[in-house]
C-alpha cells in the first residue's frame, strides 16, 4: 500500500514511467501535474488484456491516500504512476459545474462551520464564491487543510498538465436539468472534445441511463459507460446508446461480465465491464478471473500490485 509520508512524496517528484495502453509515456516530474515526455495512445479491450492485466482507474483520484475530488488527490494518482482518474460532477446554484461526490457539502467540507445556518448544505443552494472558500481536506487530513472544492474547469485543466486521462461521471441529473450539454461545454472550452482526447483520453459515465443517452446522442462519438448492473436480458438496449456498463463489483458474475463482452456497444465494439470498488487485493484478483476490462479503486497502487493492472 502506498506511503504518504513526506519523504515518499518527495520521491515520487523525482521521476517516473507511465506504462499506458497501447505504449509507455515517460515523465520527469518536477512538483506535484509538472510533466514533460510523450504519449503514445490507448487501447481497446483486447489491448488490456495483451498488457496482461485491466486498467486501473483512480477512483476520486487517489482517494485513500489524499482527500477525494481535490485536485491533491490527481496529483497524487499522477506522481504514483496512474494514467486515469474518476471525478464526479455537480452544479452549483448559480450554474457552475464543481467536482464533488456527495450532493451536500457537510461530509467533506468545512459548510457547516462557515456556513452554520444553511442545512442541508445541498450543493445546489450554494454559489461557486461560496464554494470556493471551503477547506476541502481538513477532514481527511491536517496536511491537506485548505484544499478546494475545484470547479470542473480547473479539474479538467489540471488533469491535462498532468497528461491524465478522465473518467467522468455526471452525477444525479436529476438535480440539475441540462447538466449534460453543460458538461459538454465545459469539456469543449477546455479543449477536451478535440479528437484526441475523444478516442484516447475521456470516458463519461453516469448512473443515470436517460442521462447517458443524452450523452451519445449530443456527442455519438464520445465513449460512455452506464453505471449499474443490468439483466442480461436488459443488455442489449444499453448496447444502443453506451460503451460500457460499469457495475458494483459484488453485483457481478463470470457469466454476466460475459455476457456483456458478447454484445456490440454503441461504436460497434465489443463492450466492456469497469467494475467498482475495488480496494483489497483478493477482490481484485476476483474480478480479474471474472474478466472485467478496468477496475476503479480508491487504492490503485493496492489493485495494480494484485492484478498488473495500469
Amino acid at each position: 500500500m502506498y506511503v504518504r509520508p513526506a519523504a515518499a512524496a518527495a520521491a515520487a517528484f523525482l521521476g517516473f514511467t507511465l506504462t499506458l495502453l497501447g505504449g509507455t509515456a515517460s515523465y520527469a516530474a518536477t512538483g506535484p501535474g509538472s510533466t514533460t515526455g510523450t504519449d503514445t495512445g490507448i487501447g481497446t479491450g483486447a489491448g488490456r488484456a495483451a498488457l496482461g492485466g485491466p486498467v486501473v482507474y483512480a477512483h476520486r483520484g487517489a482517494s485513500a491516500y489524499a482527500p477525494e475530488n481535490t485536485l491533491d488527490a490527481i496529483d497524487l494518482a499522477m506522481q504514483m504512476g496512474f494514467a486515469w482518474v474518476e471525478n464526479d460532477v455537480q452544479r452549483t446554484k448559480d450554474g457552475v459545474l464543481v467536482v464533488i461526490h456527495d450532493d451536500t457539502l457537510a461530509r467533506t467540507t468545512d459548510v457547516e462551520q462557515r456556513f452554520p445556518g444553511r442545512a442541508p448544505w445541498k450543493v445546489k443552494d450554494f454559489t461557486w464564491a461560496e464554494i470556493s472558500v471551503l477547506d476541502a481536506g481538513s477532514w481527511f487530513g491536517s496536511e491537506y487543510a485548505g484544499a478546494s472544492v475545484p470547479s470542473l474547469r480547473q479539474y479538467l485543466d489540471r488533469v491535462q498538465r498532468n497528461r491524465q486521462r478522465l473518467l467522468l461521471e455526471i452525477k444525479k441529473p436529476e438535480l440539475y436539468p441540462g447538466i449534460e450539454e453543460q458538461t459538454l461545454q465545459v469539456l469543449d472550452e477546455a479543449g477536451w472534445l478535440d479528437a484526441r482526447h475523444v478516442a484516447q483520453r475521456l470516458v463519461v459515465q453516469s448512473f443515470s441511463a436517460d442521462s447517458v443517452r443524452i450523452v451519445h446522442g449530443l456527442r455519438p462519438d464520445l465513449v460512455t459507460a452506464f453505471l449499474g448492473t443490468p439483466a442480461v436480458a436488459d443488455l442489449p438496449r444499453y448496447a444502443e446508446f453506451t460503451d460500457r456498463i460499469n457495475p458494483w463489483h459484488t453485483t457481478i458474475s463470470a457469466d454476466w461480465v460475459s455476457a456483456v463482452h458478447g454484445l456490440r456497444g454503441a461504436h460497434g465494439k465489443a463492450m466492456e465491464v469497469d467494475t467498482w470498488i475495488v480496494d483489497d487485493a483478493a477482490t481484485a484478483r476476483k474480478v480479474q478471473a471474472m474478466g472485467v476490462d478496468g477496475i476503479i479503486t480508491n487504492a490503485p497502487d493496492v489493485v495494480q500490485d494484485a492484478v498488473g493492472g495500469f
